[in-house]
């Protein structure tokens, strides 16, 4: 016990943390991402999708696979604050100056794309998930649900802001935890930053697509 408290205490364990709840978050977002898509097929693949995942393991499936991703994104935060508050402890007093040789914009940017993950987290699930911030919800036709809702600018423009982030986020993660998991080499580390570019591209294309879809009217009631 005293050994697992040490190794998670550190700054190792922390960075561990973060790329295993990393990784399981990675999954949720690019599954996720995949079957908003079935918008595009029109409201009863959309709906049937959701009524599937209603149903699954008899009503369980959903539930068990919120608790695993609130308890994921549970210990990111805790491991992304640990790591951020012991790095400023590490230097109170800044760079008398400093040049970003090594780093990117996406990692320098994860402080501030993190908070914007979170509240859009909590925005999301009020919008889409509980209906309490959503004009017109109706529980059982989340095709009707996302239309109604993207058809609002300013709630479009806070999705396609936090899609943003998350797609810096998400580059700058995966780098790093392909790094964590031990795929880090001189031959290696250009691959890492393509695949995270491609794989972040990707979800944040994807993700944008669907309000920009239904504020210019190719996706409608």
């Amino acid at each position: 016990m005293q050994r697992e408290a040490t190794f998670f205490g550190s700054s190792i364990g922390k960075k561990v943390v973060m790329a295993a709840t990393g990784l399981v978050l990675l999954g949720f977002v690019v599954g996720h991402m995949i079957g908003n898509l079935q918008i595009y097929l029109g409201a009863d693949a959309l709906n049937g999708y959701a009524e599937f995942l209603r149903h699954f393991l008899h009503g369980q499936g959903i539930w068990l696979a919120r608790a695993g991703v609130l308890l994921a994104v549970g210990l990111h935060i805790w491991a992304a604050t640990s790591l951020t508050l012991g790095n400023w402890a590490a230097r109170p007093t800044g760079y008398r100056q400093w040049q970003a040789r090594e780093s990117t914009y996406a990692s320098r940017t994860m402080v501030w794309s993190g908070p914007i993950l979170a509240a859009f987290i909590v925005y999301h699930l009020a919008h889409l998930t509980l209906g309490s911030a959503h004009p017109d919800f109706v529980a059982s036709d989340v095709y009707h649900n996302v239309v109604i809702g993207f058809q609002n600018p300013f709630a479009s423009a806070f999705y396609i802001l936090a899609m943003l982030a998350l797609g810096l986020h998400m580059y700058h993660g995966i780098w790093s935890m392909l790094q964590t998991l031990g795929l880090s080499h001189e031959h290696w580390n250009p691959w890492r930053r393509v695949i995270a570019g491609v794989v972040a591209g990707i979800v944040v294309v994807g993700n944008i697509s669907i309000p920009v879809a239904v504020l210019t009217g190719a996706v409608h009631l």
